[in-house]
C-alpha cells in the first residue's frame, strides 16, 4: 500500500502520525503526572487539617458546651474543597456526594486510573477525659476535576494548533511539488516525440533545476533528431549522387566498348563470309581490336566493383587489403614515398569498421595524389581505447606533404559521405591544412561482425 501512495500523500501521512503521536505522548505524560499530583495534594491537605484540628482541640476543654463547640468546628471544616471532618461514628455527617458539578467529573477510567481509593486518617482527641476520635477524608474529586480539565483544554488547543499545522504544511508541500505534475506531463510529450515541450521551473530549488535540466534534455533531444533527419537526408542525396555517378560512368565508357566489340565481331562475320586469302590480316587486326576493348572493359569492370566493395577486403582482412591498396599507389606513382605503419587488430573491429577505415584511408590518400602534389604521404592505422568506456576504436591518420587546402576549400563528396558515414557509427573525422600539407584523422569505433 505504501508503495501506492503519491510523494505528496506519503509526506501528508507522515506528518499527520507525528503530529498524532506527539500529541499522544504529551497527553500521556499530563495523565502519568496526575497521579503523583493528586496524592501529593491529599497528603498536604490531611496534613493542614489534622494540624489545624491538633491546634484548636485543647481550647474545646474550656467551652462551656465541648461537644457542640466540636460540632460547630466540624460542620466548619467540612466546607473546605479537599478534606471532610467527622467525628468516629458519625458517617451521615461526613457523607459528600461530590465536591463540584457531575459535568465537571472526570470519567471514570480517569479516577481508577489517578486515585483509586479515598485517603482517611483517624485523630484521636481527649475532651474532659474522654477519648474520641476525628475522621479526616480527603476528597480529590475537584483537584481531579481541574486535572482532567487541563488535559481536555490541552488536547483541544494541541488538537487544533495540530490541524492547523497539518493544514499549512499540506499547503506548502502542495505548492512545492506542484512542478510534479507538469515534469510528468512534459516527459510524456518528450515520449511522444513533441521535444519542443517545456515545462516552467518552479517549485524547490531543487525541483527547479530538474525542470530547466529536463528543459535543456528536450531541446538536446529535438537537435539529436534534426541532425539525425538531416543525415538520413544527406545519405539519400549521397546515394542517389553515387548511383547518378555509376550510371553515368556505365554510360559514357561501358557503352562505346561494346558499340565497338559489336563492330569488330560483324566486322568478323563478314570477313568470314568472304573466302580471300587476305581475311586472316584482318581477322587478326579485329581480333587484337576485340582483346584491347575486352582488357579495357575488365580494368573499368574492377574500378566499378571497387567503388562499390574493395576487392580481398572480406577475404584477405583490413590489414591485407590496405597492403594491396598501397602497393597498387606505390606502382602508379613511384615518384611519391609512402609510409605505412598499419597495426594488427587484437580483436574483430566488425565489418562496417573495417570498410569505413578502407574507405577513409583511399580517400584521403585519392584527395592527396590528384590534388596536393605530395611528395611524401604518411599513412597510420592504429587501435586506441574507445570513447566513454565504449569498445575500443580503430585510430586512421593520413598526412602528406602537399600544398594544403585553400581558405574556401569546400569538401566533396567522397570526404563529406565518409564524415557523415563516421558521425553515424559514433565516431569522429577531422581534416586539419597547413603550410606543411593536409592531415586527414578519423576515430572509428568497432563495430558488430556480420
Amino acid at each position: 500500500m505504501w508503495q501506492k501512495l503519491s510523494l505528496r500523500a506519503r509526506i501528508n501521512l507522515l506528518l499527520a502520525l507525528g503530529l498524532t503521536l506527539g500529541l499522544a505522548i504529551n497527553i500521556a505524560r499530563l495523565v502519568v503526572e496526575a497521579g503523583p499530583r493528586v496524592r501529593a495534594e491529599d497528603q498536604g491537605v490531611i496534613r493542614l487539617a489534622r494540624e489545624f484540628v491538633e491546634t484548636i482541640v485543647p481550647g474545646l476543654n474550656e467551652a462551656s458546651d465541648p461537644d457542640a463547640r466540636l460540632n460547630q468546628i466540624v460542620r466548619d471544616l467540612s466546607r473546605l474543597r479537599h478534606v471532610s471532618i467527622t467525628r468516629q461514628g458519625d458517617t451521615s455527617a461526613g457523607e459528600r456526594s461530590g465536591n463540584g458539578d457531575d459535568e465537571r467529573s472526570p470519567p471514570a477510567w480517569f479516577i481508577a486510573l489517578v486515585h483509586p481509593e479515598t485517603t482517611a486518617v483517624s485523630v484521636p482527641i481527649t475532651i474532659h477525659g474522654k477519648p474520641q476520635s476525628l475522621v479526616i477524608t480527603s476528597h480529590p474529586n475537584d483537584e481531579m476535576a481541574e486535572i482532567w480539565d487541563g488535559i481536555v483544554t490541552q488536547l483541544a488547543v494541541s488538537s487544533a494548533l495540530a490541524i492547523a499545522l497539518f493544514l499549512v504544511t499540506m499547503m506548502v508541500v502542495g505548492r512545492a511539488l506542484a512542478p510534479l505534475q507538469a515534469l510528468s506531463q512534459a516527459m510524456a510529450n518528450i515520449e511522444a516525440g513533441h521535444y519542443g515541450s517545456r515545462v516552467e521551473p518552479g517549485g524547490a530549488p531543487e525541483l527547479a533545476a530538474i525542470c530547466a535540466k529536463l528543459n535543456h534534455l528536450a531541446g538536446a533531444l529535438g537537435e539529436a533528431i534534426e541532425d539525425k533527419r538531416r543525415l538520413a537526408e544527406r545519405t539519400v542525396s549521397l546515394q542517389d549522387l553515387e548511383r547518378k555517378e555509376i550510371a553515368r560512368e556505365l554510360h559514357d565508357e561501358f557503352g562505346p566498348y561494346l558499340f565497338t566489340l559489336r563492330a569488330h565481331a560483324g566486322a568478323l562475320m563478314r570477313l568470314s563470309e568472304d573466302g580471300r586469302a587476305s581475311g586472316a590480316d584482318a581477322l587478326r587486326k579485329h581480333g587484337t581490336a576485340i582483346m584491347e576493348q575486352i582488357n579495357a572493359l575488365q580494368q573499368f569492370n574492377r574500378r566499378i566493383l571497387e567503388k562499390l566493395r574493395p576487392v580481398g577486403l572480406a577475404e584477405l582482412g583490413l590489414r591485407e587489403a590496405l597492403g594491396v591498396l598501397l602497393r597498387l599507389w606505390r606502382e602508379s606513382r613511384p615518384d611519391v614515398t609512402i609510409d605505412a605503419n598499419i597495426a594488427s587488430a587484437p580483436e574483430e573491429t566488425g565489418e562496417v569498421t573495417d570498410l569505413t577505415v578502407y574507405r577513409i584511408v583511399q580517400e584521403a590518400l585519392t584527395n592527396a595524389f590528384r590534388h596536393a602534389d605530395a611528395t611524401s604521404v604518411s599513412v597510420t592505422v592504429e587501435q586506441a581505447a574507445g570513447m566513454n568506456g565504449s569498445r575500443g576504436c580503430a585510430l586512421v591518420r593520413v598526412s602528406d606533404n602537399g600544398r594544403g587546402l585553400a581558405p574556401d576549400h569546400k569538401f566533396g563528396f567522397g570526404l563529406t559521405g565518409m564524415r557523415e558515414r563516421i558521425l553515424a557509427l559514433g565516431g569522429t573525422l577531422n581534416v586539419v591544412s597547413g603550410n606543411g600539407g593536409v592531415t586527414v584523422e578519423a576515430v572509428v569505433p568497432h563495430g558488430s561482425h556480420h
